[in-house]
């Protein structure tokens, strides 16, 4: 059977409460299994996953990750929200913490980029849904985003493609 979609990342960081408090206050998740100074699981407040997350700590002394910079490792992880209003509410609460990289207009996807008290790379996108995708228009690219121009053109409350924002292959 063909892998369907990603079930969840596990990080390790330095400070298992303090990245606990910086994913529920920011991206709304919720704690479902916690062993204080050790682990955390968390799930994203839509889900119906077991688990989305899972964190280990290992403690203030630990290096930051050099993947990336002439070691290969994880880039990020990528988490779904249904609407433009949503998207623009994460990123706000980036901003307010200083978290937020980047904003990037992928044609498909319209993506935020941060990075987690511990420096990893996350992103937070919404799907253009199949049925308003523009053959030309939401080609796969790498641009600036421009969030107000994206919510005039696809409504702020539009639910999102959900894990599809391509038509089925035929």
């Amino acid at each position: 059977m063909p892998i369907t979609r990603m079930n969840h990342a596990v990080l390790y960081v330095r400070d298992v409460a303090r990245t606990v408090a910086f994913y529920r206050e920011v991206l709304g998740f919720r704690v479902v299994v916690e062993m204080p100074g050790q682990a955390a699981f968390l799930q994203a407040a839509a889900s119906n996953n077991d688990h989305d997350l899972g964190l280990f700590q290992i403690g203030a002394g630990a290096a930051d990750s050099a993947a990336g910079r002439g070691m290969v490792g994880l880039y990020h992880v990528a988490w779904e929200v249904d609407t433009l209003d949503e998207l623009e509410r994460i990123g706000a609460a980036l901003s307010e913490r200083g978290a937020l990289v980047g904003a990037s207009d992928h044609g498909s996807t319209k993506a935020l980029y941060a990075k987690d008290p511990d420096g990893l790379e996350f992103e937070v996108s919404w799907l253009v849904p199949a049925d308003l995708l523009t053959p030309g228009v939401n080609t796969v690219t790498t641009a600036p985003l421009d969030l107000v121009k994206e919510k005039a053109r696809y409504g702020g409350g539009t639910r999102g493609g959900v894990g599809i924002s391509f038509p089925a292959l035929v």
